[in-house]
């Protein structure tokens, strides 16, 4: 991986379609994420240091850590990276047989299908199991250990929990409707490993979840899933969610057309990359707390 820690959190987008959609959730979890672009920035953000040569000691000790290949940051990083671009691949391989219909999203999206709830529920299924082993890989805890992250899951802020939200509204609310946990689920309980293997998302993430070969990722998916989907579903209730809230929050910051919402989660596929943008976020956190923690 070229990129260092440093480089990745300096080009973090202040704008654009991905912050706009961020901005979008503030009012499922207000106050919690603000858009911390700039490494030295985010040190002083994170430590409230002052001290120019200890912000330098500690972003030269969060760039070690980072590069250290025995630690799983880049492996997290990759995650993130991947699970976003994959998604958004799908999108793109959707964009067929519309020719000529008026999809006004942002004028240049003419040709858009959405994709298949099954497609969709997958995706959402492997994106929560991304989740999950990044935040072993970032924490040092072997790959497959549900329990600690659902512990984790409780104390979620900041970021982290804006990429919760956000893979709840935009993955989960959207596209599969108020019952979406449910809808997933029955369609990943009812999948064989080959079908898991024939999905693009699955396929480009496939190297790191656990299971050891496409049975064994399959039943670590449903039951990591399983496990959540309590959680997914005390956030919407307790936050009152609906996909009708969620998308009226996204037109007052992105354009789009309400009578093409079938549309929308190929769209937010193609175009929000809140995976990678949230996940450098996080990671940079991750390595100056440790970082400050060591010096």
């Amino acid at each position: 991986m070229s990129n260092s820690i440093y480089e990745l959190v300096d080009k973090l987008p202040t704008g654009g379609l991905t912050v706009k959609a961020l901005k979008s959730l503030d009012f499922v979890v207000p106050g919690q994420w603000q858009n911390l672009t700039g490494f030295e920035n985010t040190i002083r953000s994170v430590t409230g240091e002052t001290d120019e040569k200890l912000i330098q000691q500690i972003g030269d000790r969060a760039v070690t850590l980072y590069n250290d290949k025995s630690q799983g940051y880049q492996r997290a990083l990759w995650l993130y990276q991947t699970v976003d671009s994959a998604s958004g691949a799908l999108g793109t391989a959707a964009l067929a047989n519309k020719v000529g219909q008026d999809v006004s999203f942002l004028g240049f999206l003419k040709n858009l299908t959405p994709k298949p709830e099954r497609a969709q529920s997958i995706d959402l299924t492997v994106k929560l199991v991304v989740e999950l082993v990044a935040f072993c890989q970032i924490n040092g805890i072997p790959g497959d250990s549900i329990g600690d992250f659902l512990a984790a899951l409780k104390d979620y802020s900041g970021e982290s929990l804006m990429r919760m939200a956000a893979l709840v509204c935009f993955d989960g609310l959207v596209p599969l409707g108020p019952d979406f946990a449910l809808k997933a689920l029955s369609f990943v309980k009812q999948m064989s490993p080959s079908d898991l293997q024939q999905n693009q998302t699955f396929k480009a993430v496939s190297p790191l979840i656990p299971g050891g070969d496409p049975s064994g990722q399959l039943s670590f998916i449903t039951q990591s899933f399983d496990s959540t989907k309590g959680w997914m579903q005390h956030f919407v209730a307790s936050h009152n969610l609906t996909p009708d809230k969620v998308v009226n929050n996204l037109e007052r910051f992105v354009e789009i057309s309400k009578d093409k919402l079938d549309y929308l989660g190929a769209f937010l596929d193609m175009y929000v990359k809140y995976y990678e943008h949230t996940g450098i976020q996080t990671l940079s956190r991750r390595l100056i707390e440790r970082a400050v923690a060591e010096i």
